[in-house]
């Protein structure tokens, strides 16, 4: 059913590292992020914010980018654990006939630009410069006191093919989604929790969130009640509640871009290679799992586009149970 994962693949991706985001007003979008999700400002220009988890000592996990065009994102960054494998990631990319180049980053060592088999905008690199930890400074906190960024979803045509070239690169899989034979959702990682990488079949290349971990769950009311607050009640986009997959607490929130972050509490190791991945059935699975309704077809389909790629579409539409499709539902069986 799921493609076989090369566990010892040609270079050693180590975890999600860091997104870049472009937005239209830089001030607006850096209050976002400071005041409701609680990252700290490592270091800012009049163009460009570099923001960094209470937890993280590399230098920035989150970096917005003033545009004057639409808003996009630019990156999804990965580490490797060694300059070495920088070199072997441009040879397996460029051997196989996709973009791959050296570029220049501020705050990080040697960089590599690549792109997956669907446009899909990487960027590696084995080293940041290091700043303080500033989970003990307690009276600097704010927002929902946000820890570290831990994973990123994104669409892809075809969640088989996607599953597969992410395999190749030695990302196993905690659990998926699936209906009959179809692969519909892979949830993917590489430093030993359940997820960096979700891949879910849709109109892709898109980047659909990219997620932080925070220390309580409670926290998680915090940042509704602040996003309420400072005039973004209507961006809390899907929760709180619990996922089936990975059974985090969690909250989706859309900044002033529209770009979705999601705050979600801790989830469990997968370092074991004897774990066989969960298999979740599309065909009974509603997006309440447990308790709660179905997320809304905005939550969905919404997703931000990769900056200069060109998205294909799937073969057959995907058709989740939404919101809308269940109060359709419970209204006709109402009338009845």
């Amino acid at each position: 059913m799921l493609p076989t994962v090369d566990l010892r693949p040609p270079f050693n991706i180590s975890r999600a590292s860091h997104i870049v985001l472009e937005v239209k007003d830089l001030q607006k979008s850096r209050d976002f992020y400071v005041k409701i999700v609680g990252l700290v400002v490592s270091d800012e220009t009049p163009t460009t914010c570099y923001l960094r988890g209470l937890s993280e000592a590399a230098h920035h996990s989150l970096v917005l980018v003033q545009t004057e065009g639409a808003p996009a994102c630019q990156r999804l960054g990965f580490r490797v654990y060694l300059d070495e494998d920088l070199d072997s990631a441009y040879a397996w990319f460029t051997g196989r006939g996709l973009p791959a180049k050296w570029v220049e980053v501020p705050y990080q060592g040697r960089t590599l630009h690549c792109e997956d088999l669907y446009g899909t905008k990487l960027e590696l690199c084995a080293h940041m410069e290091v700043r303080e930890r500033m989970f003990l400074k307690f009276e600097q906190f704010t927002g929902a006191h946000a820890q570290r960024i831990d994973h990123f979803q994104i669409f892809a045509p075809d969640c088989w093919k996607a599953c597969e070239f992410y395999s190749q690169l030695g990302f196993r899989n905690s659990e998926y989604l699936a209906h009959g034979d179809k692969l519909l959702g892979a949830f993917m990682f590489r430093k030993g929790t359940c997820l960096d990488l979700a891949i879910v079949e849709n109109v892709g290349p898109k980047m659909h969130h990219f997620a932080y971990i925070i220390p309580e769950s409670h926290l998680i009311f915090t940042a509704c009640d602040l996003a309420g607050n400072y005039g973004y009640g209507g961006s809390v986009d899907r929760g709180p509640g619990r996922h089936g997959p990975g059974g985090m607490l969690y909250v989706y929130l859309l900044d002033p871009d529209g770009h979705r972050i999601e705050l979600c509490d801790g989830h469990y190791q997968t370092i074991d290679t004897e774990v066989e991945p969960v298999r979740w059935d599309a065909g009974s699975l509603s997006t309440n799992v447990r308790w709660g309704l179905p997320a809304t077809e905005h939550w969905y389909f919404h997703a931000s586009p990769f900056k200069d790629a060109t998205t294909q579409d799937p073969e057959q539409k995907p058709n989740p149970q939404t919101l809308e499709m269940f109060i359709q539902q419970q209204s006709t069986q109402s009338n009845n």
